[in-house]
């Protein structure tokens, strides 16, 4: 007994030093906070993104980690709901003490949250499209990965009116934060190209019959219909709409119409004929057929995971790439900064030329937080979905 309580204080100082490894070890991990809505009306992007995430945080910490410091990815399911993301947001920021935050992926969620990851000063990659999630003197440490807004409804804008030839326009968006600011943008657009819409409405994303609306666009004159929504339930609900009216009008628009979700959701194969989207010449088949090299490397890395027993891939292959980017540009933001001081961070960012990812080839700029380049856009043909990836529309 006596031996024991001469050796307690060379034990507790031993467990002392022990605790401590454990906190240091703790501590030493790089945070990565990701604000992923997995479930809810609009987690069919944030199912394929976070395939990418979780990939690249292995590959990278199988590696060793950045740096010797291994990824600690702490994922939070918002839901698609803007109040769950802005609290999981300030969570991250001010309870875990995250050094970097992806997401949230819904531009309605991003609305609320961005700004309090700002004022937090935590670096932010940001996967929504919307404009106002990016302002470099507001949100100095928010950087953007995905292409904006502006990008996909002028891709849209320019097949729709310069190939197809259409000028009378019905803009559809939904009654989310998203949607409704997509619609605007999108009449903003089509009115400076000398095109007034038609017919403009927006649709709650649950409402379950859309005749009335296509009823109307078809009677106001439309030659073309142009949605504005992540909701791929509703964009599968519109296509349905159209395709028993017997209506062959061509529908152009979010990239959404091509999601594999969309296939599931028809009434019959056919109507999805017609339809085009905003997509990507990295996730798009050349003449040849073929994948540009550095995606192909990709889809071969996760088809045992995506599609046990060699089958197809079944969603849309840029979220995942988009996702697998966001880990890598940590990385490489980490590498060169030498460390996760948010302020290196920034400037790294600030100072990033024609970053090779598998999505796009990102540049920033201290004044430019945008970084997916405009010839990284194209129109793409939804129902010739293989593997998530598409024809360009011609």
């Amino acid at each position: 007994m006596f031996h024991t309580l001469k050796q307690l204080p060379k034990l507790l100082a031993g467990l002392a030093l022990a605790g401590a490894a454990g906190v240091a070890g703790a501590q030493n991990t790089i945070k990565v906070g990701w604000l992923s809505s997995l479930t809810g009306p609009l987690s069919s992007a944030a199912i394929a993104e976070n395939q990418g995430v979780q990939l690249a945080v292995e590959e990278i910490n199988a590696a060793g980690g950045i740096n010797g410091r291994k990824i600690e990815l702490l994922t939070r399911d918002t839901a698609g709901d803007p109040t769950k993301a802005v609290n999981f947001a300030q969570q991250l920021a001010f309870q875990e003490k995250v050094h970097f935050v992806i997401g949230p992926v819904n531009s309605g969620e991003g609305l609320g949250a961005t700004p309090i990851l700002a004022k937090a000063g935590v670096p932010n990659l940001v996967i929504g499209a919307l404009e106002e999630l990016i302002d470099p003197i507001r949100y100095p440490r928010a950087f953007r990965v995905i292409n904006t807004n502006t990008q996909w409804i002028s891709t849209a804008n320019d097949y729709a009116l310069k190939k197809l030839k259409r000028t009378k326009v019905a803009v559809i968006g939904d009654t989310t934060g998203y949607g409704t600011a997509s619609a605007r943008t999108a009449n903003t657009l089509l009115e400076s190209a000398g095109i007034k819409p038609v017919y403009t409405v927006l649709i709650d994303p649950n409402k379950t019959d859309l005749t009335d609306e296509l009823q109307k666009a078809r009677a106001a004159g439309a030659d073309v219909i142009m949605p504005w929504s992540a909701a791929t339930g509703l964009l599968g609900r519109l296509l349905n709409a159209r395709g028993d009216m017997g209506w062959d009008v061509p529908v152009v628009g979010h990239p959404a119409l091509m999601a594999a979700q969309i296939r599931k959701l028809l009434n019959k194969p056919e109507y999805w004929a017609n339809t085009y989207g905003s997509g990507y010449t990295s996730t798009s088949f050349g003449d040849d057929g073929k994948l540009p090299a550095q995606t192909q490397q990709l889809v071969d890395k996760v088809r045992a995971k995506l599609a046990p027993g060699g089958g197809e891939i079944d969603i849309l292959f840029w979220w995942v790439a988009m996702g697998y980017d966001c880990v890598k540009i940590i990385e490489h933001a980490i590498k060169t900064a030498g460390s996760t001081d948010p302020a290196a961070i920034q400037k790294v960012l600030e100072n990033t030329k024609n970053f090779k990812g598998v999505y796009a080839t990102y540049t920033w700029g201290p004044t430019k937080h945008d970084g997916f380049p405009d010839s990284g856009m194209v129109a793409n043909v939804a129902n010739t979905f293989k593997d998530g990836s598409f024809k360009v529309a011609r």
